[in-house]
C-alpha cells in the first residue's frame, strides 16, 4: 500500500491534486492507516495511470470520472476520446489562423521565417525547387486526397488558401482520382 505524499511523488502529481480527486471521487484511497493517513492499494495504482493518460490526452476531470465509471472498454471512452479529438482539430485550425493574422499584421519578413508558416507560394515554390512539375504537384495532390482527406484539408488551411480554393483542390484531387480508376 502506498501512502499518499508516495503515489503523488510516483506520479510527479501533488498532493492536493490526489486530495481533489478523492473530494471528487475520481480516486478514492482504499484504505486508511491507523494514523488515519490515506492508502493506496495496486489497483488505486493502476486507476490513477488511467486518469494520468486521460489527462494526458486532454480530456477534462468530469470526463474521465464518466470513462472510469463504465467498464475498461466501455463505449463512453470512443465517445469522449472522439470528441475530444475534434475540439483539438478546431484548436489547432484557430491557433493557425491567429498565427497567419499575426505574421501579416507584423508585416515583417524575419517573423515570417520564424514561424512554421508555409504559404501556398512557398510550399510550391519548394516543390518546384526539388524538380515537381506542375503535373507532379497534381498528382500529389491526388494521392494525399485520396490517402487523408483531413489531412489534406488541414495541410490546405495550414497554407492559408481560403475556403473556395480548397473546396476547388479538394473537388478536382477527387474527380482526377476517379478518372484514373476508371481508365
Amino acid at each position: 500500500m502506498l501512502t499518499i505524499g508516495r503515489l503523488a511523488r510516483q506520479f510527479g502529481l501533488s498532493r492536493s491534486s490526489l486530495l481533489y480527486y478523492d473530494r471528487i471521487g475520481l480516486l478514492r484511497p482504499s484504505g486508511r492507516s491507523d494514523g488515519n493517513y490515506r492508502l493506496y492499494t495496486p489497483a488505486d495504482v493502476e486507476r490513477l495511470a488511467r486518469i494520468a493518460l486521460y489527462r494526458e490526452a486532454g480530456l477534462p476531470l468530469a470526463s474521465i470520472g464518466r470513462v472510469l465509471a463504465g467498464q475498461p472498454f466501455h463505449p463512453e471512452v470512443g465517445q469522449v476520446l472522439e470528441e475530444r479529438l475534434a475540439g483539438i482539430n478546431g484548436e489547432i485550425a484557430a491557433l493557425r489562423r491567429q498565427q497567419q493574422v499575426i505574421v501579416r499584421l507584423l508585416n515583417n519578413p524575419r517573423a515570417r521565417r520564424r514561424t512554421r508558416i508555409l504559404t501556398r507560394q512557398s510550399w510550391t515554390a519548394l516543390l518546384r525547387s526539388t524538380g515537381l512539375t506542375e503535373a507532379d504537384m497534381r498528382r500529389w495532390h491526388v494521392e494525399f486526397e485520396r490517402r487523408a482527406p483531413e489531412a489534406h484539408q488541414d495541410f490546405l488551411e495550414s497554407l492559408g488558401i481560403d475556403a473556395g480554393g480548397i473546396r476547388e483542390i479538394r473537388r478536382w484531387s477527387r474527380q482526377r482520382r476517379v478518372a484514373r480508376r476508371q481508365g
